[in-house]
């Protein structure tokens, strides 16, 4: 069944169908999704951020910021599997090969992961997704001036702790 089947009547509205967006902003949601999970939990953020996007879609109105609509969704999705912390295993008969963290890890993803929460979030949300501090505020209940510092801090530790590896 095609996703179309879910948006059809916003189609006749002038909004894009939402294949559309999810080709335009998959990779940025992703590389957020990365930055404040890491790699390894992050394709089941992303995975969760559009199906409920998906659901909302037809109710966002034709004006709405897409982008920061969408970080806000994976933002949530992500704090939420922050905040579980590992997943509880399920019982299996035979374990699947997964790559593991290292190796889809290299230095940035590394000095991206030693962060504090709140600099992880300013500097994915500002240098990943590409929001204003003003929508970074709104997204993770600080102040502007708060999300700015964040991102500058953020960006100065990993400015120091990359050009230490090389």
């Amino acid at each position: 069944m095609a996703i179309s089947r879910f948006v059809g009547t916003r189609r006749l509205r002038g909004v894009r169908p939402f294949e559309e967006i999810v080709v335009e902003y998959g990779p940025m949601v992703l590389r957020v999704c990365r930055a404040v999970l890491g790699p390894v939990d992050a394709d089941d953020a992303w995975s969760e951020t559009f199906l409920s996007a998906l659901r909302a879609y037809p109710d966002l109105p034709a004006d709405a910021n897409v982008e920061a609509w969408l970080v806000t969704i994976a933002h949530r999705k992500a704090l939420d599997g922050w905040r579980a912390g590992k997943r509880r295993p399920l019982a299996v008969a035979e374990v699947p090969e997964r790559a593991t963290a290292d190796e889809w890890r290299g230095d940035v993803w590394d000095a991206v992961a030693e962060l504090p929460h709140k600099q992880r979030l300013a500097v994915a949300y500002h240098h990943l997704a590409g929001l204003s501090y003003r929508e970074i505020a709104a997204i993770t209940g600080g102040t502007e001036a708060a999300a700015r510092r964040a991102a500058a801090d953020g960006m100065k530790r990993l400015r120091a702790t990359v050009e230490e590896k090389v």
